[in-house]
């Protein structure tokens, strides 16, 4: 089938664009658009009901649904985790503190710029990356974000699995020593296949349920975390030692080659959001709403929490002798039976918030975005689920150097390419001026050559080789040689994220300088 919106030229006329009654659907009051009544778009190839323009009726996402959400989202095991990574690499807390700080001041700002275009037009990640990369190519970044986010899937499943393992482990005695399956107590696979489904279940229902489960997600997990602390606080008698550690980098010559590497891998942490916000704000009720939600819940969060990190390991260094990061580990010290119940229902209810929103909900689109006519976004949800336990990415997160330095900082540097290619064409290119019908009409404005952009490819390839190339591990604590991949470009390895940004940006938008804007 074709659309029934008369096809745009491959070559607009000028800014302007094309003449005709749907190129230019007259936005509202706010600076919304969306498609003209009677305009059915049905090419299947390029469409089905999850990837078209959510209609102004339904955006309407507030301030405190943003804010929920990325409270919801921040608020879980790894991000707890992130300072005792820091930590365990010779950092003191200030020093970890102000690194994750920092990096989530510095990823909010293309979190705002990609984010810009979902009030705006209601469309998800894959249909905005369609105005740069083609309609077929966008199947590019999609995949490169799906796969991505389905080795989050796995790893957030993994840890909310064995946290449910352990409490339960302390309410039901020698529930941890049953036999074992597969290297692990076949209780541990039970408790990971239980919280697999359950994920799933949730995310069934579609983006109107997540909205109401992050919205008393998030409270409840700011009571759990703080709990936790009032708790260790109690049983110290204080904060506890860890607060008076030094440094063993100090802030001289030695913390600098540990701070860069980390500050880039706590930035990649979200840079994966920084590309599918979209996917989010597309339901939002205006720009305010998610400029407002997102400033007031993703730095602010995310401080906060490697703060209550610190500060409760700290106390369980002084109760307990030594430093206990996992807040699952440090709650199931306990034998209060009412305080671990509530500590495995805060896990759960942490777990699920982040994982659904962060690596559900963009992978559900990106699949559907690969095959309109077969997936749908209840359908790449599943998918998602299934991929990600095949993948056991479980094993990313044994130490901190391979977490942190190969993991994080791999995906933040192909991550920050494709954002550089997606602000640089939205903002610089069509100065936030997007044809919307266009974007899902074969042989119109956004098809290019046969569906593909060449140029961004382009800028993709060689953004992502700067970004990536030089990839090196210590020997013994990674996958890469010691002089890099490719040597010369080790140099460029410890700021990926930031040189895949500004390498793409800057090369695709001269390639994009000889080419009539859309």
């Amino acid at each position: 089938m074709t659309a029934t919106v008369p096809p745009t030229p491959s070559e607009p006329s000028g800014p302007s664009g094309p003449s005709g009654p749907y190129a230019h659907p007259i936005p509202d009051p706010a600076g919304r658009v969306e498609l003209p009544p009677g305009v059915t778009l049905t090419d299947s190839r390029f469409v089905n009901d999850d990837l078209l323009p959510v209609p102004l009726a339904r955006r309407r996402w507030t301030t405190y649904n943003f804010t929920a959400l990325w409270v919801g989202m921040a608020h879980n095991i790894p991000s707890w985790l992130l300072a005792s990574g820091l930590v365990a690499l010779g950092m003191d807390w200030k020093q970890a503190v102000f690194t994750i700080a920092l990096a989530n001041v510095i990823v909010l700002a293309p979190m705002l710029l990609t984010g810009h275009a979902g009030p705006k037009y209601g469309i998800p990640f894959p249909v905005l990356a369609r105005a740069s990369f083609g309609l077929r190519g966008a199947n590019l970044p999609a995949m490169i974000r799906a796969g991505v986010a389905c080795a989050w899937f796995g790893i957030q499943t993994w840890i909310g699995g064995q946290g449910i393992f352990v409490l339960l482990g302390k309410l039901f005695g020698g529930w941890t020593e049953a036999s074992e399956v597969g290297g692990q107590p076949w209780t541990l696979w039970v408790c990971f296949v239980l919280f697999w489904a359950l994920e799933l279940a949730i995310i069934h229902r579609g983006m109107e349920t997540l909205r109401r489960f992050e919205n008393w997600a998030a409270p409840f997990v700011i009571v759990g975390a703080l709990v936790l602390l009032a708790w260790v606080a109690y049983k110290a008698g204080g904060l506890g030692p860890l607060l008076d550690q030094p440094s063993r980098l100090g802030w001289g010559a030695d913390f600098w080659p540990v701070f860069f590497p980390s500050l880039m891998g706590m930035i990649a942490f979200w840079s994966t959001l920084s590309l599918n916000i979209p996917d989010f704000t597309r339901f939002g009720a205006g720009q305010r709403a998610q400029v407002w939600g997102q400033t007031l819940g993703l730095p602010t969060t995310m401080t906060l929490f490697a703060l209550l990190s610190v500060f409760v390991t700290s106390g369980s260094q002084a109760v307990y002798g030594a430093p206990v990061w996992d807040p699952v580990a440090l709650a199931a010290r306990t034998d209060n039976v009412f305080g671990l119940l509530f500590a495995l229902v805060t896990v759960l209810v942490a777990t699920i918030s982040v994982n659904i929103a962060a690596n559900v909900v963009s992978p559900a689109y990106d699949l559907a975005n690969l095959a309109p006519r077969f997936i749908g976004f209840r359908t790449g949800a599943l998918i998602t689920g299934v991929v990600g336990v095949l993948i056991m990415p479980w094993k990313l997160t044994e130490t901190p150097e391979l977490y942190i330095f190969t993991w994080l900082g791999l995906v933040g540097g192909l991550l920050g390419t494709v954002a550089g290619i997606l602000i640089a064409d939205y903002w610089l290119v069509r100065r936030t001026a997007l044809d919307l019908p266009g974007l899902y009409t074969p042989g119109g404005r956004y098809w290019y050559t046969s569906g593909w952009n060449l140029r961004a490819v382009a800028a993709f390839l060689l953004g992502g080789v700067l970004a990536v190339g030089g990839s090196h591990s210590a020997p013994g604590k990674g996958p890469f040689p010691q002089d890099g991949l490719i040597p010369f470009l080790k140099p460029l390895a410890d700021y990926g994220w930031a040189v895949g940004l500004a390498a793409s940006l800057v090369v695709y938008v001269a390639l994009m300088a000889g080419h009539r804007r859309a």
